[in-house]
């Protein structure tokens, strides 16, 4: 995680020879997950609960935007 132009982004070197590096910005709400998950294994569910004890959203919203971050991070490559 860095900090650029106030920005905060994740920057993914390339692991093979060739690949180039991806930056992922993060909004405030993608920020709080990873801060509230990122060092830990969690489920689709962990990050509804975050979801729901930081805003005002139901538990079906929540865990419909909690598998859309999910897959995010997947196709990225920042979990597996």
């Amino acid at each position: 995680m860095r900090d650029v132009a106030g920005e905060k982004a994740l920057f993914l070197q390339g692991r093979r020879v060739g690949e180039t590096t991806k930056v992922v910005a993060l909004n405030a709400t993608s920020l709080l997950l990873w801060n509230e998950l990122h060092e830990r294994e969690f489920e689709v569910e962990d990050v509804a609960k975050v979801l729901v004890d930081h805003y005002v959203v139901g538990q079906a919203t929540a865990m419909e935007d909690a598998r859309r971050w999910v897959a995010t991070l997947t196709e990225n490559g920042l979990i597996e």
